[in-house]
């Protein structure tokens, strides 16, 4: 069964695009998976639990707030993230679902990597 594709966040007339289910690219998850700044962040959202929802400054990135942006941006333009807004915060949900169903064990496999390469 489909689901429906994210609609876009607004807020302030401002929209925050997210590709479609149908629309993601494994190319693309992967590249943005590939840093280990939104790695981290995947990281953070999926040890949440399912359905977290986190705002950016809950994931503290040891960036400034522009390439913190650019990192949330890449994930969000990957389908790895939804991002919302919630009064004046900016909300990171993982879009665990969408990716499971696109790459059955992906997400799982490239986290227990992670972390074992952390322990190394």
């Amino acid at each position: 069964m489909s689901q429906p594709s994210p609609a876009p966040a607004t807020v302030a007339g401002r929209a925050l695009e997210h590709p479609a289910r149908e629309r993601i690219r494994l190319d693309q998850v992967l590249q943005a998976l590939a840093d280990p700044l939104r790695l981290s962040v995947l990281h953070k959202l999926a040890a949440a639990g399912p359905g977290a929802e986190l705002s950016c400054s809950d994931l503290d990135l040891p960036v400034s707030k522009s390439t913190s942006t650019h990192h949330f941006r890449v994930l969000r333009e990957a389908g790895l993230i939804q991002q919302v807004y919630r009064g004046t915060a900016k909300m990171n949900a993982l879009r665990r679902d969408d990716l499971e169903v696109l790459f059955p064990g992906l997400l799982e496999a490239v986290l227990a990597a992670a972390a074992r390469e952390r322990l190394r």
